[in-house]
């Protein structure tokens, strides 16, 4: 809400403002106002959906809704400048931005009073800080990933214009029309990405690694369109392989933080919003000085390089997924070739109640002064888990050991 409030007033003054200064201060506003609507609504979806498959969907679908924002805004704001002023447009956007957060407010109501209860009985969890997530190598790996795939949105959305209007002799329509098309693939890019994302949970890394590849390819094929049409393809392709990548790494993060650390989400997605942003912020700078010195063919070949260079990196990720999520208790770090957990009695009902959980049983007599009961989780490169217990007790005067495995 605070974050929304911040961007109405920032829309606000970019419609009204006409110095430097004043641009200079609405532009920092609307930063932050995106980092507190960005941050705090991806970690309230990744609260509200503890289920892996619905909360990829739940996150599919606000990632598309975000990026169709970044996708119409192009056209809308060229149409509605050229024919009827810079006013207009962020006047526009700036009522959509308070309409939503009273929307925010009213539906966000009854999360509130459950937040206000459980800091009063003193059960609120304290999530864990940023600077221990960053230290996660799986994290961070993620995180890398989120920049480098924005990075050719980064350094196109400054440029690509200016070469279209030389190039092409384009109009402003023109130049923001090209984006248009692009959310169709964009939000097929999420669909694809759920649909496999709910088949192959533990090759989300794999979806990633394909949508940079992907990236490469496209923006090598940006420079060589001659014509308004042409480049809405490549910049299509572009958008499918963002979406991929996107689609299956924020999911990721919010499995990495349920496995590996505390469930608050707020500061692992503020690390998400902090990669998009380094890469938003770093692209107006490096790809105007790329333009000049290299044109905007070598800024294409960059771009390339960047996003096939990191696609290697996302194979340190085929681990993270070997492990099942624990309730209300940090984990160690991972180690990235093989993981041994032992269970205790409270993790045993979770592990039961795993979908296809089968058992079998044997009982038979043994020497034992101790009981005791243990649950061995040994994760192998086939994905097929096994789970052991032994329960010594006295039964009619003798001591019985119950051995039980599990698998599924």
């Amino acid at each position: 809400m605070f974050g929304l409030c911040i961007i109405f007033l920032s829309t606000s003054v970019f419609a009204f403002g006409s110095s430097y200064g004043l641009m200079f201060i609405a532009r920092g506003l609307q930063g932050m106002g995106s980092a507190f609507a960005d941050t705090a609504g991806l970690a309230m979806i990744a609260d509200r959906y503890t289920n892996e498959y619905e909360r990829t969907k739940a996150l599919g679908i606000a990632l598309a809704f975000i990026s169709f924002g970044s996708l119409v805004a192009p056209p809308f704001g060229g149409i509605v400048y050229q024919y009827f002023g810079k006013e207009l447009p962020f006047i526009t956007l700036a009522f959509i931005a308070l309409f939503d957060g009273c929307l925010l407010l009213i539906i966000m109501q009854p999360v509130r009073i459950e937040r206000t209860v459980l800091k009063t009985q003193g059960n609120l969890p304290k999530g864990t800080p940023i600077h221990r997530l960053l230290m996660d190598p799986y994290i961070a790996i993620c995180a890398g990933c989120l920049t480098v795939a924005n990075v050719s949105l980064a350094f196109l959305e400054p440029t690509i214009s200016n070469w279209m209007s030389k190039s092409m002799k384009a109009t402003n329509a023109q130049e923001g029309l090209v984006w248009l098309p692009a959310f169709l693939p964009h939000l097929a890019g999420v669909i694809t990405t759920i649909k496999l994302a709910d088949k192959y949970p533990s090759k989300q890394w794999l979806m990633a690694a394909v949508g940079l590849a992907i990236e490469g390819g496209s923006c090598f094929l940006i420079p060589f369109c001659t014509n308004f049409i042409a480049l809405m393809i490549p910049i299509s392709i572009l958008c499918y392989g963002i979406a991929l990548v996107d689609t299956a790494i924020l999911p990721t993060m919010g499995f990495l933080v349920d496995t590996r650390h505390v469930s608050v989400y707020g500061s692992v997605y503020a690390i998400a919003d902090i990669s998009y942003s380094l890469a938003y912020a770093l692209g107006p700078i490096v790809a105007g000085g790329l333009v000049d010195t290299i044109k905007f063919v070598g800024l294409n070949i960059v771009m390339t390089l960047i996003t096939l260079g990191y696609v290697p990196v996302m194979y340190l990720l085929r681990h993270c997924y070997n492990v099942e999520r624990p309730q209300n208790r940090e984990l160690p770090p991972l180690k990235t070739d093989s993981v041994d957990h032992s269970f205790d009695q409270d993790d045993y009902a979770s592990v039961k109640s795993y979908p296809g959980y089968e058992q079998n049983s044997t009982i038979k007599g043994e020497s034992n002064h101790h009981h005791r009961q243990q649950f061995h989780h040994p994760i192998d490169p086939t994905n097929q888990y096994n789970y052991q217990s032994a329960s010594t007790y006295e039964q009619d005067g003798k001591l019985l050991t119950q051995r039980t495995d599990y698998a599924y």
